[in-house]
């Protein structure tokens, strides 16, 4: 019977008239979002809903503040028939477990998502009281706070202001050269807890001045020796001599070489002449014997006229200077000989 009295009520507060619901907008035109809020004072969570809603169930709890004191209300179907009873009112103990305690105690057989939403309205509750007794110490101590303004606006342009002030006074290299000038001076000995960036910046700094400094310093060097160089004076040999000395000296090498080479080879031809001689005048002589009309004037034989061809022999080839040819004329005495003594005996016979 509470069942349908219960829905009964809500689809007359839902689709009908409640004095208590609100509408809200959230944006105007098409799309615009409506949200119902409830403005009961009993009611747990506030929203215009079916669960939680104080006046469509029969059976409901809610927790509420009064004169710094918290108190649990709940309501259920024995006293619907007397509005005056309706509500039973019992005070929460100010300490926070205890409460809790109490809650679970009175709340045992009710739906868990009600429990739990009155917890968590316990929880403000007891967290705004406690505030509250803060500040009220405060002000009987004299110490009240004071309440200010907040100025968000003049906030965000003091902020802005701050860095534009940071990039203008360039802090960063400030502090380079502060901690350069006490690098050299050496002011905390080997201990140094600068910040990470502008110190290995610093060491940076420092490392490419003294790169600097030294090629600086090896370019004088090199000056001063190309300076001192310049006033010396040496002596040196005349290069053209030698070479032309060491040209003739390939060339009188190459010359007897060759000369060696045919000399060696007119040797030779000279014995194979010699052989063929001795065997024409053994022939020569046996010939004359046997034949008697012999022929003394045919048999002579015909004398080398003069002197033998002249020979040219190629010049090696320098490497400088101007081409030269050489001609040589030889005469061959073993020939010779060996035909005076063929005509000697062809004039006895």
């Amino acid at each position: 019977m509470a069942a349908n009295s219960d829905e009964m009520i809500w689809q007359v507060i839902n689709h009908q008239f409640c004095s208590y619901k609100s509408t809200l907008t959230k944006s105007k035109g098409a799309n615009k979002d409506k949200r119902q809020f409830c403005k009961h004072p009993y009611s747990t969570t506030g929203v215009c809903n079916r669960s939680s809603c104080p006046l469509a169930n029969s059976k409901y709890a809610t927790v509420r503040e009064e004169n710094g004191r918290m108190h649990l209300y709940i309501k259920t179907a024995e006293r619907a028939h007397s509005p005056k009873n309706l509500w039973e009112k019992i005070y929460l103990s100010r300490n926070y477990g205890r409460a809790l305690e109490q809650l679970d105690e009175h709340l045992a057989y009710f739906p868990k998502a009600q429990v739990h939403r009155n917890k968590q309205r316990l929880t403000k509750i007891h967290q705004y009281l406690l505030r509250m007794r803060k500040l009220k110490l405060r002000e009987v101590n004299g110490t009240k706070a004071k309440m200010t303004r907040v100025h968000r606006k003049v906030e965000q342009r003091e902020e802005r202001r701050e860095k534009k002030a940071l990039v203008a006074a360039k802090i960063e290299s400030t502090i380079e050269k502060e901690l350069v000038e006490r690098l050299a001076k050496g002011t905390y000995g080997d201990i140094y807890n600068f910040p990470e960036v502008p110190y290995q910046k610093a060491l940076e700094s420092l490392k490419e001045t003294e790169e600097e400094e030294e090629s600086e310093e090896e370019l004088e060097t090199e000056d001063e020796e190309s300076d001192a160089e310049e006033g010396m004076v040496e002596y040196v040999e005349d290069l053209d001599d030698e070479e032309d000395e060491e040209l003739e000296d390939m060339q009188m090498n190459a010359w007897d070489e060759s000369e060696e080479e045919e000399s060696g080879s007119e040797e030779e031809s000279d014995s194979e002449e010699e052989s063929e001689g001795d065997s024409s005048a053994s022939d020569d002589s046996g010939s004359s014997a046997d034949d008697s009309d012999g022929e003394v004037g045919k048999k002579r034989k015909k004398k080398p006229s003069g002197k033998p061809a002249k020979k040219k022999k190629p010049a090696a080839k320098p490497k400088k200077g101007p081409r030269i040819e050489i001609e040589y004329e030889e005469e061959n005495e073993g020939m010779m000989e060996q035909e005076a003594a063929a005509g000697g005996a062809g004039l006895a016979w």
